[in-house]
Formats: structure tokens, C-alpha cells, sequence
């Protein structure tokens, strides 16, 4: 039953299917076999964590870009726009420059223009109570 909507938003979790609620290893569920075969948008199809692990590390470039856009949207408080794109090229680059590595990511996205210069947010203004 939630395989049917799982498999339109989120066909990559089918590949984590093995792990339980609470992060353990289970081979069955409900006395069934764990079904973790998933497939990628582009048709690719895997099975279980390292396959997927491995798909991923295949389009590292495209991943990095994907959660960049991601995280920064995220960082930002709001969606990206064209404008944004300069600053996703940037960071990508720099972090394919650092191996990959979660920090660069994280320290790019806080050093990039965007993030250090945002627009301050309105002040609620409170409305005056009558006496």
C-alpha cells in the first residue's frame, strides 16, 4: 500500500527499505522479504544501500549540484532564483575542488554573497490596543 505513492515521491528511500524505524537491520517485515529495489529518474535501476550508494557516487557531479541547490534554498529561507545560479556554480566548483567534502559544502554556502547578504526581514509592526 505505501509503495504506491512512495514510488512516484520518493523512489530513492526504497533503497533504505531495510532499515526499520529506528535505524535497525531487518530482512523481513510482517514476515514478508524487504522489497529495496528503486530506480533513478533516468531508468537506472538498484538495489539495497551500496547499489544505491554506488549510482550515486556515478553522478557525483550531479548530486553535489542537486543537494547544493537544496542546501542553499534551505540556508537562504527561500526558493532559488536565476540569479542563484552564479552562486550553485561557484560552490559546486569548490567543493569538487575540496574532494567532495561535507565541510566545504557547508562552508561555501555560509560564505557565499547570498547567504551573508541577505535582505533583513520586515519588522512585525503590533497593532496598537484602543483603551
Amino acid at each position: 500500500m505505501c509503495a504506491s505513492c512512495h514510488a512516484r515521491i520518493d523512489p530513492l528511500g526504497f533503497a533504505l527499505e531495510n532499515f526499520d524505524a529506528i535505524g535497525r537491520w531487518r530482512s523481513e517485515d510482517g514476515g514478508k522479504m524487504v522489497d529495496n529495489q528503486g530506480q533513478l529518474s533516468d531508468g537506472s535501476r538498484f538495489q539495497g544501500p551500496a547499489q544505491l550508494k554506488a549510482a550515486l557516487l556515478a553522478r557525483k557531479d550531479l548530486f553535489i549540484r542537486n543537494l547544493t541547490n537544496k542546501m542553499l534554498g534551505y540556508a537562504l529561507g527561500r526558493g532559488l532564483t536565476l540569479k542563484d545560479s552564479c552562486t550553485v556554480d561557484n560552490i559546486v566548483a569548490q567543493v569538487k575542488d575540496n574532494n567532495y567534502s561535507a565541510r566545504s559544502l557547508l562552508e561555501a554556502i555560509v560564505l557565499s554573497v547570498p547567504f551573508r547578504y541577505q535582505a533583513a526581514a520586515k519588522p512585525v509592526q503590533k497593532e496598537e490596543k484602543k483603551p
